[in-house]
């Protein structure tokens, strides 16, 4: 069982930049890779990133690749989503999520956090 706690999330200008977190309870938090996902008013929850159980490797979507980067610390069970050049159109409530990693792509398991609500303004 892993219990996931997002916070970081609020108002910014467009342009802007965010910091999200996600505290994970797990003590075998280093055993799953861990991602992010976004769900904005009206829409279908999305794929943002994720990262693999070292943090050596990485995979994002089109929509945020050169603006958003996932990083993690084991050592602190904690996942972040470093958030740059904000738009509106990335104005979501964030999710963390547990998973793992198969042939360069992550899945992600049943494990959700309550998310954090990111809004930006234009």
């Amino acid at each position: 069982q892993v219990q996931l706690v997002e916070s970081g999330g609020g108002l910014v200008q467009a342009g802007g930049s965010l910091k999200l977190s996600c505290a994970a309870s797990a003590r075998t938090f280093s055993i799953y890779a861990m991602g992010w996902f976004r769900q904005a008013p009206g829409k279908e929850r999305e794929f943002v990133a994720a990262i693999s159980q070292s943090g050596g490797r990485t995979v994002s979507a089109d929509s945020v690749k050169g603006r958003f980067t996932i990083s993690r610390d084991n050592a602190k069970n904690t996942v972040y989503l470093q958030m740059n050049s904000l738009k509106p159109e990335d104005t979501a409530v964030y999710y963390c999520n547990a998973g793992g990693w198969r042939r360069e792509n992550y899945f992600g398991l049943d494990y959700w956090g309550k998310g954090t609500l990111v809004t930006v303004s234009s």
